[in-house]
C-alpha cells in the first residue's frame, strides 16, 4: 500500500487537494476519507500529483546519436541493451507508457514483456514491431520490414501480429533520416496501407502511418489509419480530412528541433539537416492549421532520433504549448488523448480504479508547462521508481 499525501491533484478532470492511495498497480482512493493508516508514503504537500506521461511515438533501439545509419553495425543484442537503458531513463523522467513505433525483429515486444514481468524497470510498452515500408523505403535500414503490393503488405502486417505487435506502423512517405528519400514523397500506396489496416481491424489492432506530405497523409487517412505521425507538410484540406475522420496527429515536434539545433556541427549528416531545414517552418504552420481545424492531437516525441533523448520526453509538452496548445490541451494530449489513441482504458487520470501511473511535480503544469521536466517522484504501475520528495 502506498499513499501520496497532501498534494494537489491535476488531471483532465480538474484540480483538487487529496491523498492518492495506491494498492498493487491501481489507484484505490483519491481523497482524505480513505481510512488507510499504515502505508508507505510519498509526501506531496505543496506539490502537484499528475498522471504519468504517455509518449505515443518512441524508438527504443535508437539512442539520439547524430547518424542513425550507424545502427546497422550493431547487433540486436547490443540494441536490446540500449533499449533497456532507454526504458529506465524514460520512466524515471515521468513517462509511464510508450508506444514503440519501429524496432528490429522482436525487440519491442520483448521489451514489453520484460517490463511487465519485472525484469526491466520502465514504462508500459505498446509495441509495433518492425516498420512496414516499401523496398528501399524510409526506415528500411533500421529494421524495417520491406513489402511491395497489397499481398506483401498484408503478409508483413500479419508477421508483426504473429510476433505480438499491439499496433502496426506503416510508411506512407519518405522521411528525414533515410538518405535519398524525399521527405514528403508518397511511398506505400493507399491500397498497400488499406491491406495493413484490414489486417489490423481483423485483430482489433490500430495502425499508425509515418507521413510528412499531403498526398501520403491523404492516402493513409483514406486507407483507414488511426494516427498520422509527423504530418510536416499538412495543408488545410488535409487537416480537415483528418479532423473529419477523427485521425489523431502525433506531431513529434522534438524530432525536428533536435536536428535543427545540433546541425552538421553536431555530426548529423548534411542531407538530413538540409531536409530538416526545409521542413521546419512547414511543420510550424501545420500545427496552426491542425488547431484551427480541430485535428485530435496526441503527444509523441520520436525519441531516439538525433539529439532527441528518451529522458527528455517532457520537452515535447513545452514545444506543443509553444506551437499553440494551451497548457490544458497539452495535458490532455500527453495523458488521456494519447491513452485513447493507444486504446488503453484507465490510463491518464488520477481517479479511483485507474492504473497507478503518477508523477509528483514541484509546480502546477497548467501554469508552468516546464515543470513536467522536473519530476520529484514517479510511480509506474504502482512501483515507486523515483522519490526525491
Amino acid at each position: 500500500m502506498l499513499v501520496l499525501s497532501g498534494g494537489t491533484v491535476v488531471d483532465t478532470d480538474g484540480e483538487r487537494t487529496a491523498d492518492v492511495v495506491v494498492e498493487d498497480d491501481r489507484i484505490t482512493a483519491v481523497g482524505f476519507d480513505h481510512g488507510v493508516e499504515e502505508a508507505d508514503e510519498i509526501d506531496a504537500e505543496d506539490s502537484y500529483v499528475v498522471p504519468g506521461l504517455v509518449d505515443a511515438h518512441v524508438h527504443l533501439a535508437l539512442d539520439g546519436r547524430p547518424d542513425t545509419s550507424s545502427l546497422q553495425q550493431e547487433s540486436e543484442t547490443a540494441l536490446a541493451y540500449r533499449a533497456s537503458a532507454h526504458l529506465r531513463e524514460a520512466v524515471r523522467a515521468g513517462v509511464t507508457t510508450v508506444r514503440e513505433l519501429g524496432a528490429p525483429s522482436t525487440l519491442a515486444m520483448d521489451a514489453r514483456d520484460a517490463v511487465a514481468d519485472g525484469v526491466l524497470e520502465g514504462p508500459r510498452v505498446v509495441p509495433a514491431g518492425a516498420n512496414i515500408t516499401m523496398t528501399g523505403g524510409h526506415g528500411h535500414h533500421i529494421g524495417g520490414c520491406e513489402a511491395d503490393g497489397p499481398a506483401e503488405a498484408r503478409k508483413a502486417a500479419r508477421q508483426q501480429l504473429k510476433r505480438g505487435a499491439e499496433v502496426l506502423k506503416c510508411m506512407a512517405t519518405g522521411g528525414v533520416l533515410t538518405e535519398g528519400a524525399q521527405t514528403g514523397a508518397p511511398e506505400l500506396t493507399e491500397e498497400e496501407m488499406r491491406a495493413i489496416v484490414e489486417v489490423g481491424e481483423a485483430a482489433d489492432v490500430p495502425v499508425a502511418a509515418h507521413a510528412h506530405g499531403n498526398e501520403g497523409i491523404e492516402n493513409a487517412v483514406h486507407a483507414g489509419v488511426d494516427s498520422v505521425e509527423h504530418g510536416t507538410f499538412m495543408d488545410r484540406g488535409t487537416a480537415e480530412l483528418m479532423a473529419e475522420h477523427g485521425v489523431y496527429w502525433v506531431p513529434t515536434t522534438k524530432a525536428l528541433v533536435g536536428i535543427a539545433e545540433a546541425g552538421v556541427e553536431g555530426g548529423i549528416p548534411e542531407w538530413a539537416v538540409a531536409k530538416t531545414d526545409d521542413a521546419a517552418e512547414d511543420h510550424r504552420e501545420s500545427f496552426g492549421l491542425a488547431l484551427e481545424e480541430g485535428v485530435p492531437i496526441a503527444m509523441g516525441t520520436d525519441a531516439g532520433t538525433p539529439f532527441n533523448y528518451h529522458a527528455d520526453a517532457a520537452e515535447e509538452v513545452e514545444l506543443m504549448v509553444e506551437r499553440g496548445l494551451s497548457e490544458e490541451r497539452a495535458l490532455e494530449a500527453a495523458t488521456t488523448d494519447a491513452a485513447d489513441l493507444l486504446g488503453l482504458d484507465g490510463v491518464g487520470r488520477v481517479t479511483e480504479d485507474s492504473r497507478a501511473d503518477l508523477v509528483v511535480l514541484p509546480d502546477n503544469p497548467l501554469e508552468d508547462v516546464t515543470t513536467w521536466q522536473d519530476p520529484q517522484a514517479v510511480v509506474a504501475g504502482g512501483d515507486v521508481v523515483r522519490d526525491e520528495t
